[in-house]
């Protein structure tokens, strides 16, 4: 399998203290095998979990880019954002729906970018590195 050509596994999430209030990303990049090979925060400053959940999303697909992945499979607890991507929900905010356009035209770039709804449970990890993120910026 030649470098271009790797398949990532991305665990993403994002956290917002008030909803709006402090708010980070964070992203987990494993390789196929599952082994982790990367960890990214973000501070996002003041933000909705919504927002919050696409920034970290968007990260992701810019990490995955910079790494020459050819497929991701990216998992995140946030329903919304799964059932927005499938298009199973409508994207009524506009802010969401230009997070959306921008994550659609970067997975592109991809030969293939599935996106996964899980348990909070399975995305600890990611959780952790987003409320990493607001707690070293405080």
């Amino acid at each position: 399998m030649t470098n271009s050509r790797k398949k990532l596994v991305l665990y993403i999430d994002g956290a917002s203290r008030g909803n709006p209030g402090k708010a980070g990303a964070g992203v987990v990049i494993c390789d196929s095998t599952g082994k982790v090979i990367a960890e990214k925060k973000a501070f996002l400053g003041e933000t909705t979990n919504n927002v919050a959940e696409y920034r970290a999303f968007l990260l992701a697909l810019e990490e995955a880019l910079a790494m020459k992945a050819g497929e991701i499979e990216v998992y995140t607890d946030s329903e919304l954002l799964a059932k927005q991507w499938s298009g199973e929900y409508k994207v009524r905010n506009p802010r969401l729906k230009e997070f959306l356009k921008r994550a659609r035209t970067l997975s592109q770039q991809f030969t293939k970018c599935q996106v996964v709804h899980i348990p909070r449970c399975q995305n600890r990890r990611a959780d952790s590195l987003a409320n990493r993120a607001i707690d070293e910026h405080i």
